[in-house]
């Protein structure tokens, strides 16, 4: 099986970063030529085909929503973090809320397409080492959301969980974008299964395990003081994650 896997992860890899090179000068194009929307059409595209790139290891990916997102208004999608994998589904599924991603500044350099989306998407990076600056740029990202109505995307854990097993959700983040956007809704989701990619390390990769994305109903930011908020949302989402 695991020669099997070297084989398919080499595959998988190559075409990957393929559609990284690719969609590069194209997003530059969409974005130069026909502006922001069509940039978000183009990103939306590229993680489509990242989506589909995963089927080459035998891991599908299914969403599981039961329930309306509200529309035309700002969102703030909160969610556990497993791994790279997490994010072309969430960009896809997600692509008529037009998804902002809060990233680490690291990311805005040297990785082709992502970082040119992270720096002229909308998104907002953010220096860890330097809280001043994290909170500033939160705040201009936070106004762009309202003004907007985007959807944000957070991951509260800061780093991925290697082994699915969930860490404590850090504050900062969702507080601050929550203050700017109180008649906006937090969306909280549940990622299952994508940990188990990484399950042998970096390479190979693991074989055959489907990842779920499942949506939980939203809240509404104004209804619930800042701490309630949080707790609820950590909590619904940590009660689905399956470490099995």
């Amino acid at each position: 099986m695991k020669i099997l896997s070297y084989i398919l992860s080499s595959i998988f890899v190559a075409v990957f970063f393929l559609w990284l090179l690719i969609f590069h000068p194209l997003q530059w194009l969409s974005l130069n030529l026909f502006g922001p929307k069509a940039h978000a059409k183009m990103v939306a595209t590229l993680n489509f085909f990242l989506v589909k790139s995963l089927l080459i290891i035998g891991v599908p990916v299914k969403l599981i929503n039961k329930h309306k997102i509200p529309e035309d208004t700002a969102l703030v999608f909160v969610s556990n973090h497993q791994s790279t994998f997490d994010i072309p589904p969430i960009n896809w599924y997600f692509r008529k809320q037009f998804p902002k991603f809060v990233s680490k500044i690291e990311l805005g350099k040297g990785i082709p397409s992502v970082s040119y989306n992270l720096r002229h998407g909308g998104g907002a990076l953010i220096d860890r080492k330097d809280p001043k600056q994290a909170i500033s740029e939160l705040v201009k990202f936070s106004k762009r959301l309202k003004e907007n109505k985007w959807g944000a995307i957070i991951f509260p854990e800061g780093t991925r969980s290697k082994n699915g097993k969930p860490k404590k959700f850090a504050t900062n983040g969702l507080k601050v974008i929550a203050k700017y956007n109180k008649d906006g809704y937090v969306v909280p989701l549940t990622i299952n299964n994508s940990w188990k990619v990484f399950k042998y390390g970096k390479f190979p990769l693991g074989l055959g395990t489907p990842i779920t994305i499942t949506v939980h109903e939203a809240i509404k930011i104004s209804t619930l003081p800042f701490d309630e908020l949080l707790e609820k949302t950590e909590n619904v989402i940590k009660e689905h994650i399956k470490l099995d």
